[in-house]
């Protein structure tokens, strides 16, 4: 057998270093468990960035991955398939918007609704040519692309890939006032995460979110919601700009829209927004193909089948409440929705890693974001005895020196 030291040698040597991910090798992986290729088994508290809403290799899903890819996997969009239009149908029901328009990664996504949100600046709003900007929040993250990375505020995202993309404006996330004032004649759209996830879980003040819908409204720009992270029952709704009762104008998802199983998002919007792309506009090769598309439709029906949004709310309730009655000398506060939290660490605590290392130790993944905070996101299969379980062991790690 092949040891995780090998491993992750091999992957030091010929891997590109972009990543700093726990020295954990994972080899399997059924509901919120997982294990390494020693053997060790671990509760899984990232479930791959809120990917695995559904559990790891969720049975329905393997079934249905299997049967698309042995009957048809990639017609590219030359040509129609059968799985497309249900998706596009079974989705837009479910969610209230009229179309939707199938990519792969979020990223990929986040790109669509620009380039709508820019096209319909140009031919519905008569913003002047070129003339297009779109409004971001401080501590914003929506991928890795150039043009995304161009209105990050995390200098190292943005550090030695110039020339930028221009056509952003940045205002301090949850500040309405500042939102209204950055407003102008050419504004399109305002992009914003209903709650940030790579920030650690931050949630603006109550009704930032229905103030910041009502302001586009009124100035005809467009909302442009990023739910790639928290979208799809994992803050407790089906998406977390219900919980300020708002519709976006457009919205973005990802992650578990697939539960895991393969790269699938969307953006999801009006006609008047997605009606602006003509044929040649813009595409991808593998977006929208039978097996992402089979594979969404069943990710989504079990989402409602197993009522994962309401264990979400509810099982996301109790552990938060749990972790607050954990007297320790290293949090100082605990944020969240449903089954995502963040655990904010004081500064005398010496960083979120150190105490993601120790929860590793002890059969529990979870991972630091933003140095001080530690995320939790279990898959949202999780049962209330298996976060008692859990709840053991991260209160010894969190009262240990």
């Amino acid at each position: 057998m092949i040891t995780s030291k090998k491993l992750i040698d091999i992957e030091n040597k010929y891997g590109a270093h972009n990543y700093k991910p726990l020295d954990v090798v994972l080899t399997k992986g059924s509901g919120i468990w997982v294990e390494d290729v020693e053997g060790k088994k671990y509760m899984d508290f990232l479930a791959a960035y809120s990917a695995v809403n559904q559990g790891h290799c969720h049975p329905r899903l393997v079934k249905v991955l299997h049967e698309q890819s042995a009957r048809l996997a990639l017609t590219s969009r030359a040509f129609r398939n059968d799985q497309l239009p249900l998706l596009a149908k079974e989705l837009c029901e479910l969610t209230g918007f009229e179309m939707m328009l199938p990519m792969n990664s979020g990223a990929e996504a986040v790109e669509t609704a620009i380039k709508a949100a820019r096209k319909w600046g140009y031919t519905v709003k008569g913003v002047e040519k070129n003339k297009a900007e779109i409004i971001v929040c401080d501590g914003n993250f929506h991928g890795r692309t150039i043009t995304i990375i161009s209105f990050s505020s995390e200098e190292q995202y943005r550090d030695g890939f110039g020339p930028l993309t221009p056509g952003f404006t940045m205002i301090p996330y949850g500040d309405i006032e500042s939102l209204k004032k950055a407003i102008n004649e050419n504004t399109v759209a305002f992009l914003v995460e209903p709650i940030q996830g790579e920030s650690g879980v931050v949630l603006p003040k109550e009704g930032f979110l229905r103030e910041a819908a009502e302001t586009c409204k009124q100035n005809n720009v467009l909302l442009i919601a990023d739910e790639i992270q928290s979208g799809l029952g994992r803050t407790g709704m089906l998406f977390a700009y219900e919980h300020e009762n708002v519709k976006p104008d457009m919205v973005i998802i990802g992650k578990a829209l697939s539960g895991g199983m393969y790269p699938v998002s969307a953006v999801i919007s009006s006609r008047e927004v997605l009606g602006v792309f003509n044929p040649g506009d813009h595409g991808s090769t593998y977006g929208g193909n039978p097996v992402a598309c089979a594979v969404a439709r069943e990710a989504l029906t079990i989402i409602l089948d197993e009522k994962l949004i309401e264990r979400s709310a509810e099982l996301g309730k109790y552990l938060i409440g749990e972790l607050r009655k954990i007297d320790s000398p290293h949090v100082d506060f605990y944020r969240g929705k449903g089954l995502w939290i963040g655990i904010v660490l004081t500064k005398a605590a010496g960083g979120a890693r150190r105490f993601c290392e120790a929860l590793q130790e002890r059969g529990i993944l979870a991972k630091e974001t933003h140095e001080n905070v530690i995320r939790i996101a279990p898959p949202l299969v999780i049962t209330k005895e298996e976060i008692d379980q859990a709840l053991v062991t991260i209160k010894a790690v969190l009262t240990q020196n």
